[in-house]
């Protein structure tokens, strides 16, 4: 059950359902409420990309900042989060993850994830909005402050197979999609709300793309 519950991390969002605990225990895979998607994504503006220039990592600030002041770094929050069966390095108030199991909503593998320099690369958070793309789609002109907020923002992050997360790379709905296509509808779903959380723009072939998957769902 718990596997397929991972796969629908975003419906728990649009469904309404609040904290941590309600993502983990979504509505079963499948139902996610599509045409609220369609018009969220019919009211994003449609223009050109602009260009990557000035772009860089720092300006979305550290990596992995403790943004809600929980104690805990947003990678830990999530991995907490998405992962079953954690283990926590002790003295850490339960915050500093050292293993568990991911149920990859992407490949739909069921990965082991251990800490270390060596193994954590297994299981890598994603920007479900890559923080490129937010750059070139109007994340330029926000403040420092802002961009920090939606770098850290649990709407945007997954925790998910990292060779997956590579490949994605800073690709769009338009060149990239999870292999494992039961996942589409909540991965479109998931972007489409990120986007219009933060009134970023689509282009047209984004677009189009968002709107053929949300076709099937």
């Amino acid at each position: 059950m718990r596997g397929a519950m991972v796969g629908l991390l975003a419906v728990a969002v649009l469904t309404g359902c609040g904290g941590v605990q309600a993502e983990k225990e979504g509505p079963a895979e499948g139902r996610i409420e599509a045409g609220q998607t369609r018009d969220r994504l019919a009211g994003l503006a449609v223009k050109g990309r602009a260009p990557k220039t000035g772009f860089d990592r720092d300006a979305f600030g550290p990596a992995w900042a403790d943004v809600d002041r929980n104690g805990c770094d947003t990678r830990n929050d999530i991995l907490k989060r998405d992962l079953r069966e954690e283990t926590f390095r002790p003295g850490t108030r339960d915050c500093v993850v050292l293993t568990g199991v991911l149920d990859d909503p992407y490949g739909g593998e069921r990965i082991e994830f251990e800490r270390g320099n060596e193994t954590s690369v297994a299981v890598q958070i994603d920007h479900v909005i890559p923080l490129s793309d937010a750059w070139q789609k109007g994340a330029q002109k926000w403040s420092a402050a802002k961009r920090k907020e939606f770098a850290n923002d649990p709407l945007n992050l997954l925790a998910v197979d990292g060779p997956l997360n590579g490949q994605k790379s800073d690709s769009d709905a338009a060149t990239w999609l999870p292999p494992r296509k039961s996942y589409r509808c909540a991965y479109i779903a998931r972007q489409v709300e990120v986007k219009a959380k933060y009134a970023l723009w689509v282009t047209a072939a984004e677009k189009a793309a968002m709107e053929r998957v949300l076709g099937s769902c």
